[in-house]
């Protein structure tokens, strides 16, 4: 296989059983080199423990994973020299310089004085920390120590670099910086592995992605392919009422949607139309596309359009198909793991 193109990541019907608990369950998933894979799903969902298995930081009951092609209960030395890993608290020493903290950690994992010197300086300066190299950690904002916890995953220069929940907490300001600065960070080729809840995250950064849910992942693709599975997108006009809406409301709804039906006919299916008080829904392919035609095909007629709005599926929507129930909804007797 081309070294190139080779999975760096491999996951094959893994399993972490508590007790009666299987918070991993029969999960395979690959990551190819150079690809920013997303693992989504709610809190409890068995994201941070395929994480922690694939650190060397759990043992899975059953089943196996490799790391840029060692195995991890096997060979877990070799794993952990070619990983970045950044779990959801940073682990950061509170008394410790920002400088400190980074050369730490180059010493650990046994670099040359002078390369830890080089790398700390290139790693402070490409988080924006120069100005608070020398300041102590404790006093960084919620931000900072997360720009930090990066810098110090990244310090060995990791084939593979995994991030748990790496925005968690975050204020939107800091959130979105800390996303350009892992777009360049795998721009750069390095292979990253994200585990989120957030929607958006993952819609922006992941080339591809796995839904997990209760310790299975339910499905796995390109958010944009996901997204376009689950259905069309939803135009919504805001339109005057009809001059025949004096009569009964079902019937000034029918009346409205035979309306739209006939008008647009040759462009939305009469059965993409609904009618509602005061609007209309259209189920289209291609929103943006498709607006401007039928602007023009409706005000052909004179009608009056007072508003519109345009929504796309969601990966929400796609965890809703596959799930039933939306991704923020999670569950209070989700059990609580603790422990490696």
């Amino acid at each position: 296989m081309d070294p190139a193109t080779q999975a760096v990541i491999e996951v094959s019907d893994l399993v972490k059983v508590y007790g009666e608990t299987r918070a991993v369950d029969d999960v395979s998933f690959e990551v190819d080199r150079g690809e920013l894979f997303g693992f989504l799903g709610p809190n409890g969902a068995g994201k941070t423990t395929t994480i922690r298995i694939l650190s060397t930081l759990l043992k899975p009951t059953s089943g196996g994973a490799r790391v840029a092609g060692h195995d991890v209960v096997a060979e877990p030395g070799e794993v952990r020299k070619r990983l970045g890993l950044a779990m959801q608290t940073a682990t950061l020493d509170a008394f410790s310089t920002g400088r400190e903290t980074l050369e730490l950690a180059g010493r650990l994992h046994r670099m040359p004085p002078r390369e830890i010197k080089r790398r700390t300086d290139e790693l402070l300066q490409l988080m924006g920390l120069e100005a608070a190299a020398k300041k102590l950690t404790g006093t960084y904002s919620g931000g900072m120590k997360r720009r930090l916890d990066l810098a110090t995953a990244l310090m060995h220069r990791p084939e593979v670099l995994i991030l748990d929940e790496p925005t968690e907490g975050l204020d939107p300001q800091s959130r979105t910086a800390l996303w350009e600065e892992l777009e360049r960070i795998n721009a750069e080729g390095t292979t990253m592995l994200l585990t989120t809840h957030y929607m958006e995250e993952a819609d922006r950064l992941c080339s591809r992605l796995a839904i997990i849910d209760e310790g299975r992942v339910v499905v796995e693709g390109r958010p944009e392919a996901l997204k376009a599975a689950v259905g069309a997108d939803t135009v919504v006009l805001q339109v005057g009422r009809s001059p025949d809406a004096d009569g009964a409301q079902g019937s000034a709804e029918d009346a409205r949607k035979t309306e739209f039906c006939t008008l647009l006919d040759g462009m939305v299916p009469c059965e993409a139309v609904a009618a509602h008080d005061g609007s209309v829904t259209l189920a289209v392919a291609d929103a943006s596309a498709a607006i401007p035609g039928l602007l023009r095909r409706l005000d052909g007629h004179g009608l009056d359009i007072t508003g519109l709005q345009m929504s796309r599926p969601s990966l929400d929507d796609v965890f809703l198909q596959y799930t039933g129930r939306h991704i923020r909804e999670e569950a209070a007797d989700q059990p609580i793991i603790m422990g490696f």
